[in-house]
């Protein structure tokens, strides 16, 4: 199977840069499965309904999100109409939604996505994210309820995100983390045959502060005041994310690409 991630969707920028690339992506290198993270995409602050549905018809089979989930309030009833979109599975247990869910790709094969918040230095304390993978790995394991799994690990600290690499080598088609906004140049397969990439990085304008205009962060780092809020940088995004080839007989990943496409960044992909 030929799956294709995207990091986290940064404002207008990054949904035109999806919209943009993605549908002559599926084409080109012939994709049978596409998960965006589009957390940030409306604003640069959680997803709201018509711009998750722009990214479904992008091409986008599910949407994750993260801590930002629920800022737009809208997702708050959307999520449990659109079963596309994925929360994370240990956020409030009163959250709509769920954080888990198995997908059809082509030819009748079966997908489990998944997604959990890290603890380290996130500014709520979110649940224990390895108990509720291991119980969803154990549920849906590979070759034998599903033909492929993805974990999307949406945190700050690269220690827990490679933990949680390690925790579901060999469980996972695909471990990949979102939230940094900047991509990490350690995709690989691990010993078990897991496909991994600390940081997807963002599908957003990178003449910018993780996606946010220059001026404002920059004023708030040098005097420690602030004086406006933050807004999306606007111009022409770069889509990064990361490539995996599984094997729809084990689950395992056979080969890993990084990807960007567009703006700033240096091109790279699946050749």
């Amino acid at each position: 199977m030929k799956i294709l991630f995207l990091g986290d969707v940064m404002g207008r920028a990054g949904r035109s840069a999806v919209q943009a690339h993605l549908p002559r992506l599926r084409k080109d290198w012939r994709l049978d499965f596409v998960v965006v993270n589009g957390e940030n995409a409306t604003s640069g602050m959680g997803l709201s309904g018509d711009h998750a549905k722009a990214l479904l018809e992008a091409g986008a089979d599910v949407i994750t999100l993260g801590d930002h989930a629920f800022d737009q309030k809208d997702m708050l009833t959307f999520i449990g109409q659109e079963p596309r979109v994925i929360r994370p599975l240990n956020y409030s247990k009163a959250a709509p939604g769920q954080g888990a869910r198995v997908f059809t790709a082509p030819g009748g094969r079966k997908v489990l996505v998944a997604q959990v918040l890290g603890q380290v230095f996130m500014k709520r304390p979110f649940d224990d994210p390895f108990s509720v993978l291991d119980a969803v790995l154990r549920q849906y394991p590979m070759g034998g309820q599903v033909q492929a799994s993805l974990i999307d690990i949406h945190c700050e600290a690269t220690s827990e995100k490679m933990a949680t690499g390690h925790f579901c080598d060999g469980r996972a088609s695909v471990v990949v983390g979102t939230h940094t906004h900047v991509p990490t140049a350690d995709a690989m397969i691990l010993p078990g045959g897991t496909a991994y990439l600390t940081d997807a990085g963002m599908c957003g304008d990178y003449n910018s502060v993780i996606g946010m205009e220059k001026a404002e962060p920059m004023r708030r780092f040098v005097t420690g005041m602030p004086k406006a809020r933050f807004t999306p940088a606007l111009d022409e995004a770069t889509l990064s994310g990361l490539y995996v080839e599984t094997d729809d007989r084990t689950g395992k990943a056979v080969r890993v690409e990084m990807v960007r496409e567009g703006g700033r960044l240096t091109a790279a992909g699946p050749s």
